[in-house]
């Protein structure tokens, strides 16, 4: 819940549904709300529709890069400040950390994670957004 008593709602833009129910269930226990769009074009669509409290953005997706979707919310007046946690393969190399760093997303977390790193990274996130 957020100080105004409204439950916090993550939009999951993720091709893999089983990672979206494992995020989903890991979430839920949480009292979040999870909103899943199957792919880039769907996940932009719906953040400028429901206007989540944070998103959770996969990289790699067939029908849009997650940096294309990125790029996208933050050239939008009305979701530039949506934070994001970007998830990423192990296997991905250490430049596309790097730059993470340099697009100033808010976090990223590396599948396979835990329950705990997930939630650890969520609320971290949203309580920085929440004290801005």
């Amino acid at each position: 819940m957020n100080m105004n008593g409204q439950t916090r709602r993550i939009l999951c833009i993720e091709d893999d549904s089983e990672m979206t129910d494992l995020i989903r269930l890991i979430l839920a226990r949480k009292g979040f709300e999870i909103l899943v769009a199957g792919g880039g074009q769907v996940g932009i669509r719906k953040v400028r529709e429901e206007k989540p409290d944070l998103v959770l953005l996969d990289l790699m997706m067939p029908d849009m890069d997650g940096w294309e979707v990125y790029q996208q919310m933050k050239a939008d007046e009305k979701t530039k400040d949506i934070p994001v946690i970007v998830v990423t393969a192990k296997a991905q190399s250490i430049d596309k950390v790097l730059g993470l760093h340099i697009a100033k997303v808010d976090d990223y977390i590396a599948k396979p994670f835990s329950p705990k790193e997930l939630i650890d990274s969520v609320e971290k996130v949203l309580s920085k957004k929440k004290s801005a």
